[in-house]
């Protein structure tokens, strides 16, 4: 058997424009008789096919300097392996490294962010490979039970995930847990956790728990599992995290999240001493950041700007403003969202998968939103969401997307703020907005938690306060002149109206 992959033997080639296909060249290939064993050549022939299910004819014929870069790094070892799966994803990455830099090849990459700023990646050589190694250990691991695996993927697990899906998470990684039966506590605790905690909250652990990992690895070698730990360990810990540059500035929020793992863990397995690892007194008081909103002119001259980015773009902002809903509720509002009860219109916003709550709209905004469905329809058929992706209209569209059209556009259009800095795109900041007016009518605080769709009363106070600071600040001139014609009647007063004259109030 011919050991090549021949791209013209796919239905992306087959697709390409005739112009792509010209710079292919006659016969584009791969030579899979560099690579040095027909495991190896059956390995990449597999991931080859799988890569062209999600990249073009053209990109797969571009990328073929990687896989050359790979054969000659492969070919000047001594002791070649069989198999792809023989190293480690962190061992071949460091041979590649070492290759790169005896030729003269650069190990990072620039790029142009879309502020105009430029940002620093990893060689495309050194993805690619990565790519074919993790490509390789899923195909592995296919068979195997998804919670015995180190890389979990959402889709496989046997319980219900709540996900944010404007911020779609695919895996949970536990191979930078180094040591082993902490590992498989951690796994366990995990899968408890994501019954009851979002996709993110679980996330934002793992990122404390491989951190702590990596601290017990570097002075701790001897630790192996949670039933090691004790409180001296746990408070060099505190310090460590508190005294070196950890690469973290939410201390509180970290040592919060690993200590809801940790006492999952200790709940699961018996442990109680896990409970007193992390103390309260150990987490920093809540420092609440500050609570910024849009001034009135810079609202308007946002919303004159949205003229100038794509009209589907616009009209989400602008229902996203007129909701003062989170940005991922308004991302995944559906087809059917809008509702008439009692001759009122009213909207279901989803908060997950399954949680809604419901709320009048004006018929401004139900008209609006009507287009947006009707745009969206037109397009791409019959679409469970409204604002979906243009690859793939099954899926909505990401933040990711909506937050590179308008950072590019403030930088296009030179759109600035009261200070005269750029505008600070916020989507969370029309909430704080849409908050703030609320407490400005003087509606009740649960009538203001519901239209926010917050389940508690909590984060209210917040907005009542916001309008009461820009309440001051609007009349303070009006306040000075009032104090001032107070001050200048004091002249003849009897003696005891003198101390008006020093009352800090005024």
């Amino acid at each position: 058997m011919e050991n090549k992959f021949y791209i013209k033997e796919l239905d992306s080639y087959k697709k390409a424009s005739e112009k792509s296909k010209k710079r292919m060249g006659t016969d584009p290939k791969y030579d899979l008789e560099l690579l040095p064993s027909e495991q190896m050549q059956n390995e990449m022939r597999d991931f080859l096919q799988e890569r062209s299910k999600t990249v073009g004819a053209e990109k797969l014929y571009s990328q073929r300097r990687f896989y050359h870069h790979l054969c000659h790094m492969i070919q000047q070892q001594k002791n070649k392996p069989e198999s792809f799966l023989d190293w480690e994803k962190t061992k071949w990455i460091k041979k590649m490294k070492t290759w790169l830099l005896k030729q003269g090849l650069p190990l990072t990459e620039s790029y142009k962010r879309v502020d105009g700023e430029r940002g620093i990646v990893q060689a495309k050589t050194l993805s690619y490979v990565g790519h074919l190694i993790d490509y390789l250990v899923r195909l592995k691991e296919a068979d195997v039970n998804e919670i015995a695996k180190d890389i979990w993927e959402i889709e496989k697990l046997d319980i219900e995930v709540k996900q944010d899906l404007t911020r779609f998470t695919k895996i949970i990684n536990f191979k930078e847990i180094h040591q082993p039966d902490l590992k498989e506590e951690i796994k366990k605790a995990v899968y408890f956790q994501l019954r009851t905690e979002s996709i993110g909250t679980v996330k934002k652990e793992m990122t404390a728990i491989r951190r702590f990992s990596r601290y017990l690895k570097e002075n701790h070698k001897d630790i192996n599992s949670c039933a090691d730990l004790d409180r001296t360990i746990m408070e060099k810990y505190l310090i460590y995290m508190k005294t070196e540059d950890t690469g973290t500035k939410r201390y509180r929020a970290e040592i919060t999240r690993l200590r809801s793992l940790l006492n999952m863990v200790a709940d699961i397995y018996q442990y109680p001493q896990i409970k007193e690892l992390i103390l309260n007194r150990d987490i920093p008081p809540d420092i609440k950041p500050e609570f910024k909103v849009y001034s009135d002119e810079e609202l308007k001259r946002f919303n004159s700007f949205l003229s100038k980015v794509d009209i589907q773009t616009a009209r989400m902002l602008t229902i996203h403003q007129m909701l003062g809903t989170r940005i991922s509720d308004t991302m995944t509002l559906r087809n059917d969202c809008l509702i008439e009860k009692n001759g009122d219109t009213l909207i279901r916003i989803y908060q997950m998968k399954t949680h809604y709550y419901e709320k009048p709209v004006s018929q401004e905004l139900a008209a609006l939103i009507r287009e947006a469905i009707r745009y969206t329809e037109e397009r791409y058929g019959k679409c469970q969401y409204i604002f979906v992706s243009e690859k793939d209209p099954t899926k909505i569209m990401s933040y990711g997307t909506i937050y590179t059209r308008i950072t590019k556009a403030i930088y296009r259009e030179n759109l600035r703020d009261d200070n005269g800095n750029y505008f600070t795109f916020g989507t969370h900041m029309y909430r704080h907005v849409y908050g703030v007016k609320l407490a400005e009518m003087h509606l009740d605080d649960w009538t203001i938690a519901r239209l926010l769709g917050h389940k508690s009363l909590r984060n209210v106070k917040y907005y009542r306060k916001m309008s009461n600071i820009i309440l001051a600040n609007d009349t303070r001139k009006t306040r000075n002149r009032l104090s001032q014609m107070i001050l200048s009647c004091l002249d003849g007063w009897e003696e005891e109206y003198e101390q008006i004259r020093y009352d800090d109030s005024l």
